[in-house]
């Protein structure tokens, strides 16, 4: 596929693979055949996807590193703070670390009164495996990270709740939050979410937020607010500004949780990156829905803006949405308004397993991407704008 290159936007070609972070591109592999990936499994890569992904620090910009089956079941528990919904045990390990992917984003969205817990929670998973899960609280820690062996997660939440006065980011940043997003799907002091029924823009307050974010280093995600709470975090921020996993609104029937067209131009401006998720109803409002559909908003984003500021926010564990037990699976569903549009499956068809990663590249080089635009996708896009915004 060749890519429209805009000059409009701040972030050229050029400069990107001059800065060192873009990695290496390999001279093209010949495909002498297929392998396997994970030994319990038939499904087969080329040579090429296989080199790819190894050779590729990849980030998934929203992805749950504990079963979310599992979370949910604690959270609903008759004794919630006596079960563990965040523990890792080791066959689930053993999954993350062959999964391809590299840095984890694993936020949720908890609410104010719920956030110091679950920081901590995801301090504590750092110590438990310290041969095998880094935090990354800079761009220097990527370089602790071995592919297989060692995967780096990034703390963040999914909802700016917990900052009731500005001294409360700071707190969260010597804690080790570097990503917030200002909004969930509801109102708060900061903004408004995506199914809220209006949508006043950032507040005074939320405004000084944003700032107080930009002086610490920690990044702005607006990917639950809604579209004016959007636009102002772009206007207002002086750093780039991530949707960390969304997806195209003109591609999916309009779904409000999806980003439209004017919200992917002023990311692109601001110098952010948006990730793509695997989310059914956020890929496309007609089936089939599988990785073609998925990478038309990839392509959409290339061609109006430019690949490099389209990444992966798959917003899944490693099993995707629909291996969840079906009591837990409709407790999911019902916390969510009837705009969230549910189907009878939540995930992309060929984007729901732990090897998915492998999928979407060889789904890449099906479309006609080269190598070096897969590597900025896969991982470049996210490693450039993190080493920029973290710089306080």
């Amino acid at each position: 596929m060749k890519t429209v290159r805009n000059t409009e936007y701040p972030l050229s070609r050029r400069a990107f693979l001059k800065s060192g972070l873009a990695a290496a591109v390999a001279v093209p592999m010949l495909n002498l055949g297929s392998f396997k990936v994970f030994a319990a499994s038939e499904s087969r890569y080329s040579a090429k996807v296989i080199e790819l992904v190894q050779s590729t620090q990849v980030f998934d910009m929203l992805s749950l590193m504990a079963p979310l089956g599992q979370t949910i079941k604690a959270a609903t528990s008759k004794q919630p703070k006596l079960e563990d919904g965040y523990g890792l045990d080791e066959k689930y390990l053993r999954l993350i670390l062959s999964s391809g992917t590299d840095v984890f984003h694993p936020a949720v969205g908890v609410g104010a009164d719920e956030a110091l817990a679950f920081v901590a929670r995801l301090n504590a998973l750092a110590a438990e495996h310290p041969q095998h899960l880094q935090r990354i609280d800079s761009i220097s820690d990527l370089h602790n990270l071995k592919k297989g062996q060692r995967v780096g997660f990034i703390v963040g939440t999914q909802n700016s709740d917990h900052f009731r006065s500005l001294d409360d980011i700071n707190q969260f940043y010597t804690l080790g939050q570097r990503i917030s997003q200002l909004t969930y799907n509801s109102r708060n002091l900061i903004g408004t979410g995506s199914t809220d029924r209006n949508d006043g823009g950032l507040s005074s307050f939320g405004v000084d937020v944003v700032q107080r974010m930009n002086a610490l280093g920690m990044a702005v995600d607006v990917s639950h607010c809604g579209d004016q709470t959007t636009l102002d975090a772009f206007d207002v921020s002086t750093k780039p500004v991530l949707i960390t996993h969304s997806n195209v609104r003109e591609l999916a029937g309009g779904h409000i949780r999806c980003k439209s067209a004017e919200a992917i131009k002023a990311m692109a401006k601001s110098g952010g990156v948006m990730g793509i998720t695997g989310i059914r109803q956020f890929v496309s409002h007609r089936e089939p829905t599988n990785l073609v559909s998925m990478i038309d908003h990839i392509d959409y984003i290339a061609r109006q803006v430019g690949v490099e500021y389209v990444g992966v926010g798959s917003d899944m564990d490693m099993d995707g949405y629909d291996d969840i037990p079906a009591p837990f699976l409709n407790m999911l569903k019902a916390q969510y308004k009837s705009s969230y549009a549910f189907r009878d499956k939540l995930d992309t068809d060929g984007f729901d397993h732990p090897k998915r990663i492998y999928d979407l590249t060889d789904a890449l080089l099906r479309r006609g991407y080269g190598e070096a635009d897969i590597r900025l996708i896969l991982g470049g896009n996210f490693k450039r704008v993190l080493g920029e915004i973290w710089q306080a």
